[in-house]
């Protein structure tokens, strides 16, 4: 064997074992970011439609939140928020549509007390999904209801399920396990049920 054939099959080598770690290190990726962002990373794939976009999407929401210092409520915080939604969702019986609006108005408080900016819907819904991916379609759902009532599209049904769906992420931005409710304040889904 000459020294050109030598060559050419040590360049071979070097180049098959950099794809074959190339694809260890895009398989490592893609399973990082499915286990980080769940379901959030089945739908921005749907929508870009292309999965190297899709992951290079979602890593740099990663790197922008990261760069935001997010940070837990007080327990101070924490309770006085809870007492806030308390009294959003005992409204809720007599004043559907005021309620939600105040809930939407309280989840971006919470947000903006744990240091997420207050920019655009479609901003924060990105930044809200890096930390608290199982959330964020309740985050999308609450607001697309929302949005429909303002058209005059939806009901008194579908407010309660918007209720549910900032409650969802409210309680995880609170990152407690604590019920919110007590003997006077029956959740909306409670109240439902209770009138039925």
């Amino acid at each position: 064997m000459n020294s050109t054939t030598l060559w050419v099959l040590i360049g071979i080598v070097i180049l098959a074992g950099a794809v074959v770690a190339w694809l260890i290190w895009s398989r490592q990726r893609t399973a990082r970011l499915r286990r980080q962002f769940g379901p959030e990373y089945t739908r921005v794939v749907q929508e870009v439609g292309d999965i190297r976009r899709a992951e290079s999407t979602l890593t740099a929401r990663a790197k922008r939140v990261e760069r935001l210092h997010i940070k837990p409520l007080t327990p101070g915080d924490r309770r006085r928020f809870g007492d806030m939604w308390r009294n959003v969702q005992t409204r809720f019986v007599d004043d559907p549509q005021g309620a939600v609006t105040d809930a939407d108005r309280l989840v971006g408080e919470t947000m903006h007390a744990r240091g997420y900016p207050l920019g655009d819907f479609d901003q924060r819904a990105d930044d809200i999904s890096v930390d608290h991916p199982s959330v964020v379609m309740n985050y999308r759902a609450a607001r697309e209801i929302a949005q429909r009532h303002s058209r005059g599209e939806a009901n008194t049904e579908d407010l309660r399920q918007a209720m549910v769906h900032y409650r969802a992420l409210f309680m995880d931005l609170l990152e407690t396990h604590e019920p919110l409710t007590d003997e006077k304040t029956t959740p909306p889904e409670h109240e439902h049920a209770r009138r039925a």
